[in-house]
Order: structure tokens, then C-alpha cells, then sequence
């Protein structure tokens, strides 16, 4: 990919996300908006790490459970200033994935997937029993974002602050996957013992791309409980982490922009499908089903690989 050709890419998402608001959107679907943009960021980060790195992480939601703990428990019992609740969330959040991530990350396919199932449910089960401060499985309030005495609120402000942050993550991902850091990922993706013969420093450029999709996850998990103003142990629970695995998987592992298209389909299909009123999981079921069947390296890359056979 080109320079100008990243550039135009970006000028395009940054165009329909300026465009989105002159549409008119109602509160419903300025609220599926922000929650689509929250989780395309976080699979930007997961993509990195699965899709580029080959490092499968079944407890991603976990870091995003405890960004948002962190911003409700810190403002709350503590009166921490919410920008501060946050960036201690996201240095603590990226202190324990360094800690881990060596032991972690030396494991192997379904090793390493047991591992990090078994550390999201860890941080799940401390979130439901620790009811003095997280409120158990009932929740707790979360403190609106503020900033000295401004308060951010409404629809339309929080979609704005998500799409500068969506459009920075895209910047950043994509300037990383096209440098010689990038390459490094992708070569340890395709053999660890190539890599290495190479030069590569693999364990080294395995922790530092499991810290940062750490931290990026708990920045939005902190975003996501001051946006909903209410956290809950469901945000670190193991059904929210395959939700995210399935939005990489689904549009593209080691895709950019697989990972928005995978955000944008699990995100809205749900709600598009509940007309089928009860039906919507089965039939979302098996779209899943089907895409993974006929598109098993994920939509966007597929259809990547087909243009350019016809082309050819």
C-alpha cells in the first residue's frame, strides 16, 4: 500500500464520519455509532496482536473491563478526576499485561488460548466478588467525562471525541503495519524461528504488541463507562471477548480495515436482526457460520484476493 493510498483511505473514513451527523441520527443510532467506533478501536488493537502477530487472546475483555473499572471505582470512592482515573487505568492495565505477557505469550495454539481465557475470567470473577467496590453483577455508577469543570455529554459530543479517537487508531495502525516494527509482527506471525534467524527480537515484539492492544483496550473501556455512565462485569466477560475475536476473524485478520468492517457488521447485524424477534441469534448464527465456510481468512481479505485475481 502507498503512501497516498493510506492517506485516501483515511480521508474516506474521516469524510463519512463527518457526514454522519448532517444525516439527522436519532439518539438510537447516534448511541450504535459510538458503541461501533468504541469496539472497532478495540479490535484495531486485537488485530495487531492476533491478526498481524498471531498471539490469540481469549480475554481481551478483561483489559477493557478494567479500564472501565478503574475510571468508575477511582472517580467514585476516590474522587479521582476522570482523566486521571483513566490514565492510571491504562498504566495499570498495561503494567499487569508487561508482567504477564512474557509467561503468557512463550505458550503455543490452544495453550496459549486457555491462558488468556483463564485470565479474563480471573478478571471477571474479581469484578462480580468484589462487591464493596464494583458493586458485584449489579454494576455501579460510572461519573460522567470530565475535564476540570466541562463535563462532556449528548450523543453528538461523545460521537465526535470516539471518531477523532477511531481516526487517530487507524492512523497509528496503520503507519505501524507498514514499518519495519509492522514487518517484524507479520514475520512472527508466519514462523517465530524465521523471525528470529532474521534478527527479530520475537519475544521483545511480542510483549510491547500485547501491551499496547492492553492499554488501547482499557482506554476505551474507561470511554465506554463514561459514555453508558454505568459499568458492569458483562464488559470483561468471556462472551465480550469472543464477540471481539469474532470481529477480527470475521473481517480480516491482519486487515485494518477488516477489523472496521467486523466492528460495523457484529455490532449493527444484532440490532438489524431483531426483527426476527427471537429468531436473531440463530440467524446471526449462521452468518457467522456462513462467513467463516466460504471466507475463512475473512471478508475483507477475500474480497482483496479476488479483485486482484480478476485483475490479473
Amino acid at each position: 500500500m502507498t503512501i497516498s493510498s493510506r492517506f485516501a483511505g483515511i480521508g474516506l473514513l474521516a469524510a463519512g464520519l463527518a457526514i454522519f451527523p448532517l444525516l439527522g441520527p436519532n439518539a438510537f443510532v447516534y448511541d450504535l455509532a459510538i458503541r461501533t467506533i468504541i469496539n472497532a478501536v478495540v479490535v484495531i488493537g486485537l488485530n495487531l496482536l492476533f491478526g498481524y502477530t498471531g498471539q490469540i487472546s481469549l480475554g481481551h475483555a478483561g483489559f477493557l473491563g478494567l479500564g472501565t473499572y478503574a475510571s468508575a471505582v477511582l472517580a467514585t470512592h476516590a474522587g479521582w478526576a476522570p482523566l486521571v482515573a483513566l490514565g492510571i487505568g491504562a498504566a495499570g492495565t498495561g503494567l499487569l499485561a508487561f508482567l504477564i505477557a512474557r509467561p503468557i505469550l512463550s505458550l503455543k495454539g490452544h495453550h496459549l488460548a486457555m491462558a488468556t481465557l483463564g485470565l479474563g475470567i480471573i478478571i471477571s470473577i474479581v469484578l462480580n466478588n468484589e462487591t464493596q467496590y464494583t458493586g458485584g453483577s449489579d454494576g455501579m455508577s460510572v461519573p460522567a467525562f470530565a475535564i476540570g469543570q466541562w463535563q462532556l455529554r449528548g450523543d453528538r459530543n461523545w460521537y465526535l471525541l470516539v471518531s477523532a479517537l477511531l481516526l487517530i487508531a487507524v492512523w497509528a495502525a496503520t503507519n505501524l503495519v507498514h514499518s519495519p516494527a509492522g514487518r517484524a509482527l507479520q514475520a512472527i506471525h508466519g514462523s517465530e524461528v524465521a523471525a528470529r534467524v532474521a534478527g527479530i527480537d520475537v519475544t521483545s515484539v511480542k510483549v510491547k504488541v500485547f501491551v499496547l492492544s492492553a492499554v488501547v483496550a482499557s482506554v476505551m473501556g474507561s470511554l465506554e463507562g463514561h459514555y453508558l455512565e454505568f459499568a458492569t462485569p458483562d464488559s470483561a466477560g468471556f462472551v465480550r471477548s469472543i464477540l471481539l475475536m469474532a470481529m477480527v476473524i470475521v473481517g480480516g485478520m491482519a486487515s485494518i480495515v477488516g477489523s472496521l468492517i467486523g466492528a460495523v457488521m457484529l455490532t449493527v447485524l444484532p440490532q438489524a436482526l431483531s426483527a426476527f424477534q427471537g429468531g436473531e441469534t440463530i440467524v446471526f448464527g449462521i452468518i457467522l457460520v456462513a462467513t467463516m465456510i466460504f471466507m475463512p481468512n475473512g471478508l475483507v481479505p477475500t474480497v482483496r484476493d479476488r479483485m486482484a485475481r480478476l485483475q490479473s
